[in-house]
């Protein structure tokens, strides 16, 4: 039995390894934008769990007749009832920071996992209360002049350069990162898949 991670994220293809799976990558395409702008009224949880769900099913028809399991990711971070994705740019990124600078927000991650064989899927979002730093207009301009929020849910990241903004989190840490640890673990369960079955040996 294999995992197959059908997103392009290097964060959680790390969290995957350093927990002892070594997925099979596969990305999936999904035009994110346009499947947000088509669900305009859905709140955060809903979006990311949708498009967790597109991204897993795009990918799941590829695998049919292997023994593997596809799993979708999607994170927001959810400010206010805002679902704030990736930003794309420096201009978007600093204003998401004066957003959130100083308060607390919800990172959801939607987890889609289907069999592809029989076609059975289960669903669920992790959620984690994210509590922002206060920065300095100068820590501001350099870590946008980093390049790293512009391509990570919020316009930040608690396991590299944007780690020391964080003041904290309650909740499952890995969620932040981009992909809940206990959350696969559970959904893998309902499948009767455990967890050490997918481990493999440290290279």
């Amino acid at each position: 039995m294999r995992l197959v991670l059908a997103s392009q994220s290097p964060a959680r293809l790390t969290v995957l390894r350093n927990a002892g799976v070594i997925p099979i990558v596969q990305v999936s395409y999904v035009d994110e934008d346009a499947l947000t702008h088509e669900n305009l009224e859905a709140t955060p949880a809903e979006i990311c769990l949708l498009l967790a769900r597109a991204k897993a099913e795009a990918v799941a028809p590829q695998f049919v007749g292997q023994d593997v399991m596809v799993l979708g990711c999607d994170s927001v971070f959810d400010v206010d009832g805002i679902a704030y994705g990736k930003p794309g740019s420096a201009e978007q990124a600093k204003a998401r920071w004066n957003v959130m600078m100083g308060r607390s927000g919800i990172l959801r991650t939607g987890h889609w996992l289907i069999d592809p064989n029989s076609g059975r899927a289960q669903g669920d979002v992790a959620d984690t209360t994210v509590h922002m730093g206060t920065i300095s207009d100068a820590e501001m301009d350099a870590y946008l002049a980093t390049g790293e929020p512009f391509q990570v849910a919020g316009g930040f990241t608690l396991d590299a350069l944007g780690g020391a903004f964080v003041d904290g989190v309650e909740g499952d840490p890995s969620n932040v990162v981009g992909l809940s640890l206990p959350t696969l673990r559970r959904l893998l369960a309902d499948f009767g898949i455990t967890w050490t079955d997918l481990w493999e040996p440290r290279r």
